[in-house]
């Protein structure tokens, strides 16, 4: 079972069934003032339908533009699987196993197509070494499955803790591709690296993946736990895990002119958290957040862009420990028309979207959900 992003005692017990949203804080929190709790203001037209079952612990699911319905599904142990036609295959499409240290917050973590694809067959992969640090290493495959020898690292990145290893990649719209890196573990972020520019660590970092070059992109990142660009507009929202308090989603927009400051340690959420100063860039305050009593860690998704029309340009995330799922619809760089879903998904562990803009929910349980008809 994968414990996500907030304290373990916390995380274990939502893993053994006990409630998560009783309100009680993580052992790493400080202070006692909460958020405000969203609230459900119409029906969700959302409908969850399993799709696959019988996975270990799923972590990520991804589609490939022009292969229709394909999807990829990354299992925190190392493998890659592809499910197609009402069916999972049972060769896998990447196996490195042998590679990584999997467990906790550690293992193989996401995966994300090259917009080329289709012509050059590469795509990336995040996961924690043997070693426990981060890598993000680039393969080619023969359209059915990786080459292991093509196999060449973009990234390494030393994690001083087992936890807070972020862990998504995706490509942002200006073709590089993007990597959520969390704080390097420890409660409240005890070296001060997220505001720091000398460490890659707390970062929303960027990477040629031609030259390898990588470049900072925002900084006060906690534990970025899954990012996504609105396919349609090319603005990023990232769900960012916090520590005792506050669970929050940031934005940015494709026309931010500079770095960003997410805010951690100084703030959780909208709270102060550390008297101390902000490190550089723009202060950007949540878009959205909820309180531990809704959840104890959030799970980012995805602006819906799919065939439903109702449901066009609303970005839904949830929560891991209690399941819940809200959704809202940007609107002048403001979340609008916040509401709790009428369903819930144990063991949240991602949101995924296939070629076609349809929307899919991975329970860590081993089960993919697609979230429209």
């Amino acid at each position: 079972m994968l414990v996500v992003r907030s304290s373990a005692v916390l995380a274990l017990l939502c893993a053994l069934g006990v409630a998560c949203s009783s309100g009680a804080a993580s052992d790493e929190g400080a202070g006692t003032a909460r958020a405000e709790t969203p609230q459900r203001v119409e029906r969700s037209s959302f409908r969850p339908r399993a799709v696959v079952g019988g996975l270990k612990a799923p972590l990520h699911v991804a589609g490939v533009k022009g292969q229709a319905g394909r999807l990829y599904i990354v299992e925190q142990g190392g493998l890659v699987r592809i499910f197609e036609r009402g069916r999972l295959r049972a060769a896998p499409f990447l196996d490195i196993r042998s590679l990584i240290s999997e467990g906790s917050e550690r293992g193989l973590l996401s995966i994300a197509f090259h917009p080329s694809y289709a012509t050059n067959r590469r795509f990336y992969v995040n996961y924690t070494d043997r070693a426990g640090n981060t890598n993000v290493v680039e393969y080619r495959s023969s359209g059915t499955r990786a080459i292991p020898s093509s196999a060449r690292r973009l990234l390494l990145i030393q994690q001083p803790y087992a936890n807070h290893n972020g862990g998504h990649v995706a490509f942002g719209p200006n073709g590089r591709l993007y990597v959520g890196m969390g704080d390097g573990g420890g409660g409240g972020d005890p070296e001060n690296r997220a505001q720091s520019l000398g460490s890659r660590l707390g970062k929303l970092l960027s990477i040629d993946v031609v030259t390898r070059a990588v470049r900072i992109e925002g900084l006060g990142l906690r534990n970025p736990w899954r990012i996504s660009f609105d396919r349609l507009t090319g603005d990023l929202l990232i769900g960012d895990v916090g520590q005792g308090q506050v669970e929050e989603v940031n934005f940015t927009p494709k026309s931010s002119p500079g770095l960003e400051n997410y805010g951690w340690d100084v703030f959780e959420g909208r709270l102060k958290f550390e008297d101390k100063g902000l490190g550089p860039g723009k202060l950007v305050y949540p878009i959205a957040e909820y309180s531990h009593f809704e959840g104890c860690s959030i799970t980012g998704g995805h602006v819906y862009r799919g065939a439903n029309r109702a449901l066009r340009g609303r970005y839904i995330y949830g929560d891991y420990c209690s399941g819940n799922v809200w959704s809202f619809a940007v609107v002048d760089g403001k979340a609008s028309g916040l509401r709790r879903e009428d369903f819930k998904i144990p063991d949240l562990t991602s949101f995924g979207e296939d070629s076609a803009g349809e929307l899919f929910a991975v329970s860590g349980g081993g089960t993919i959900f697609r979230l429209t008809p």
